[in-house]
């Protein structure tokens, strides 16, 4: 959808997902987003649909010995996916992993607890549910949020992102009811490439998004 652009920041992202967004009719819509560069773009786009905001947690499941290059990923509570073609490319399997499974999963529950501060979770049962992120570029993490999301029984469940690498968005919409990207570009390399500022959000940050919830609703 939409031409190559670059985004000032997640804020701007934000702004332009949000004017894709607004063109749909949405039955009771909950905003999640996934920590933690998701949640200021999520913030953005619940204040302009209206929509309560909340926060998701997925956490990439790294190689051995390359820890961003994510083989699978994991949630607080749902069971781990693995990108198989990945596993088998690098000679791992699932087994080998379970060790970094079990550290990415603790600290997946780690920041859930934090970042709610005993708020209990959103109810998403006959819900339109929007996961939002900065950006998609291999789908493991929005995988493994989407189908933990579908325990919940929402209505349906929606993958936004300012920004998707083309394949990584066609394989999701096998997994989501449906995904919005501004912009999908064949020339997709990484999320921070398509930003013009992409420093790091930190947990403060969202912590103090997620404490001013109402400040996220017109």
């Amino acid at each position: 959808m939409g031409a190559e652009r670059v985004f000032a920041d997640r804020e701007d992202g934000g702004r332009q997902l949000a004017e894709e967004l607004k063109r749909r009719t949405w039955i009771d819509p909950l905003v999640l987003g996934l920590a933690r560069g998701g949640v200021p773009v999520a913030a953005v786009v619940a204040r302009r649909l209206g929509a309560e905001l909340d926060v998701a947690v997925a956490r990439k499941i790294g190689a051995p010995g390359r820890r961003e290059f994510g083989v699978g990923a994991v949630t607080p509570d749902g069971p781990a996916i693995y990108d198989e073609a990945i596993l088998r490319g690098l000679e791992l399997t699932a087994a080998r992993m379970a060790r970094v499974e079990h550290r990415e999963r603790a600290e997946a529950r780690r920041r859930l607890e934090r970042y709610r501060d005993g708020r209990p979770s959103a109810d998403l049962a006959g819900r339109d549910v929007i996961l939002v992120d900065d950006g998609l570029a291999t789908g493991v993490t929005a995988t493994a949020a989407l189908r933990d999301l579908r325990a919940g029984n929402p209505r349906t469940v929606v993958f936004a992102a300012p920004v998707g690498a083309p394949a990584a968005a066609a394989g999701l919409r096998g997994e989501a009811d449906d995904v919005v990207c501004v912009t999908e570009p064949p020339d997709f390399r990484a999320v921070g490439q398509w930003y013009a500022d992409f420093r790091q959000t930190s947990d403060e940050d969202v912590l103090d998004l997620l404490l001013h919830l109402g400040e996220h609703r017109d």
